[in-house]
């Protein structure tokens, strides 16, 4: 079971994302941009992924370590949203199939 800390955290961090990308919506909607600023705002969404998985590089834990091999490999292969799917389900699966054994 989730403790109730990891809940808000993970409610927090929810509202704060959608909140951004609001923000930049109603902001920035009528802005056109530089070729360079638009390479900067594609790479925006690949930067919050790899800070995300960034602290599992230095895991001790093999299960996380495996999800985060699964991880690079798809984010190589696939789009981000298939890419995302596949490493919280790694990532769960891999964590409940370590506890069991």
């Amino acid at each position: 079971m989730i403790s109730w800390q990891a809940l808000i955290t993970i409610l927090g961090m929810m509202v704060m994302t959608y909140s951004t990308r609001l923000a930049g919506f109603f902001l920035l909607k009528n802005r056109k941009f530089s070729p360079k600023m638009a390479r900067v705002m594609e790479a925006a969404p690949a930067c919050v992924l790899l800070s995300v998985i960034a602290p599992h590089f230095v895991s001790d834990k093999p299960h996380e370590l495996i999800a985060l091999a699964i991880t690079v490999f798809a984010a190589w292969r696939l789009p981000m949203l298939p890419t995302v799917l596949i490493a919280v389900s790694s990532s769960a699966i891999l964590a409940w199939l370590f506890q069991a054994a």
